[in-house]
């Protein structure tokens, strides 16, 4: 049985305190029959030491008041308890702690924890205290390293698959504002893989046909339009032409399984789907590849637009805010209802976002987006709540680096907009070389570094943002190519050990005396790890 026996508070949210595991322990759980034989079998300790691959001190989360596993709309608008939070996508310990709670038919004493990244700091703004807090929760569904994990499943889940969540909220007197942000990354959803190569650096793409109505694919929108609602808007990051076809056989492909379903879907349901080579624009000395990705944001946000609620002016600060009890302002219609902005100027007939129109002015005075109107309950001014309806999910080949600097792109469109709902600023538009966006911009390269340790085995490469600090060139390239001698090091001789624990750990892979055991040469390929000798 593993056991968190020590906890660190790394932030909280209205009150409701948020950990990270910094201690653990593995209790030994057997019979006086069953102890000799576990004592003397190698598989057993083999299987021990695999678990424990899995470092739960490292970036996994946990709340006891607040579900973190679920975004702050989810929570207010549609509150789940018990059985429910751990079929989320992003309990990573459902399979571990099941058995537990069927047997004692309680979740009292399991705690559901989260991986992925959490870091939350104050921000001072127009003489207000504001906590920013930056959440990313990785999928139990399809979870793995880089090129034993690629594309889509036969169910609909895509490796690499992360939410992330951009929190505003202030805890000043009076009525108290927060604001919440969700958007989404993920491997493309086709079926195509990588061989691990120990000789290649970056080996060929390969593209397998085996799904030609693109069922997989479709599973997977329909997967998103439940969990976030319309639109779905798509940002592909990969390169457009190469001298040897590799990423841009994957863009042809996905821009024909994007037509193929939206001739299936009715008009207001179509996938919004922009292609832009973000490669290519960086290497251009006339292109600000920053600028653009804001401006395909702030296209995006008038789409979706965020959550923002106003709680009771009951509430005092430091104390915690009851999720599941209505707050003034906030009647919320489902998420399944349609988006009547009318902000569909940049979407042509195809529901593709145009990529001229990206290169268009950011203004949204005319974006259809409704000002605020306060409204007066009783002695205390109640703002209009907003709710976010659909999600923008980036991409590039491993939605690590490109998708990185695209979120942030993002997240810095909203902040201005999430700000300005709060009363902080009087522009909802932050520039780029704002304090506050340079603070942002370290939030999300803290993001980018730990989720691609997680699955590419490397800091993430961070080039645009360095370049905008202004270090040299060399410097910048210097540290590139040792972070890809540090991935390629990791995906070659690392990664098929570390599958096989995450494997074990989510319960993908269950010892069984009449099974292959994941070291054995017999095991599904790709799945097996590497012997001792060979390690």
């Amino acid at each position: 049985m593993l056991i968190i026996t020590e906890q660190r508070k790394i932030g909280a949210i209205f009150g409701h305190a948020v950990y990270q595991v910094t201690k653990t322990a593995m209790i030994e759980l057997s019979s006086s029959k069953m102890k000799p034989t576990l004592l003397n079998s190698n598989d057993e300790n083999r299987y021990k030491k695999l678990l424990q691959t899995i470092d739960l001190r490292k970036d996994f989360f946990f709340s006891h008041s607040y579900h973190i596993m679920r975004s702050l709309q989810k929570n207010f608008n549609d509150p789940q308890e018990g059985w429910d939070l751990y079929d989320t996508m992003f309990v990573w310990n459902e399979f571990l702690t099941r058995g537990v709670r069927n047997i004692l038919e309680s979740t009292c004493w399991t705690v559901a924890l989260v991986y992925g990244f959490f870091k939350q700091d104050k921000i001072k703004t127009s003489g207000k205290d504001i906590m920013l807090t930056l959440i990313a929760r990785r999928s139990r569904h399809y979870a793995g390293t880089r090129y034993l994990r690629r594309g889509v499943n036969e169910e609909g889940r895509v490796a690499n698959d992360v939410e992330t969540e951009q929190l505003v909220f202030d805890d000043t007197l009076g009525p108290r504002q927060i604001s919440s942000v969700v958007q989404n990354r993920g491997s493309i959803p086709l079926f195509w893989s990588q061989e691990t190569s120990k000789l290649i650096i970056k080996p060929d793409i390969i593209l397998h046909e085996k799904d030609n109505n693109y069922e997989a694919t479709r599973l997977h929108f329909e997967n998103l339009r439940r969990r976030y609602g319309d639109p779905i808007i798509i940002l592909n990051l990969i390169k457009t032409r190469e001298r040897k076809p590799r990423e841009s056989t994957l863009r042809q492909e996905f821009d024909k399984a994007i037509k193929i379903i939206n001739n299936g879907l009715p008009v207001e349901n179509h996938l919004r789907f922009l292609h832009w080579d973000l490669n290519k624009s960086t290497r251009s000395k006339n292109a600000n590849a920053l600028q653009v990705l804001m401006k395909v944001a702030f296209e995006a946000l008038n789409l979706t637009e965020f959550f923002y609620c106003q709680a009771s002016s009951a509430q005092t600060p430091g104390s915690s805010l009851n999720l599941h009890a209505p707050l003034n302002g906030c009647g919320f219609r489902g998420c399944d209802d349609k988006n009547d902005g009318g902000n569909t100027d940049c979407i042509d007939n195809n529901g593709d976002i145009s990529q001229e129109d990206t290169c268009g002015s950011s203004d949204t005075s005319t974006s259809g987006i409704a000002e605020d109107v306060a409204t007066n309950n009783g002695s205390t001014t109640v703002k209009p709540p907003k709710l976010q309806n659909g999600v923008l999910r980036t991409n590039c080949i491993d939605c690590l680096d490109r998708t990185n600097v695209a979120q942030y792109a993002y997240g810095l469109a909203s902040l201005g907009r999430q700000l300005h709902a709060l009363g902080s600023v009087e522009s909802p538009e932050l520039d780029l070389d704002s304090p506050l966006a340079h603070h942002l911009m370290h939030f999300y390269e803290r993001m980018g570094d730990t989720l691609a340790l997680q699955y590419g085995g490397s800091a993430a490469h961070n080039k645009i943002f360095s370049a905008k600090r202004g270090h040299l060139k060399f410097a910048i390239q210097s540290q590139e190519f040792f972070r890809t001698l540090q991935r390629y090091y990791s995906n070659a001789y690392m990664d098929a050990y570390k599958q096989a624990a995450i494997n074990l750990f989510l319960g993908y892979h269950r010892p069984q005396q009449e099974k292959f055991a994941p070291w054995e040469s017999e095991s599904v390929a790709g799945e097996n790890v590497l012997d001792d000798k060979t390690r």
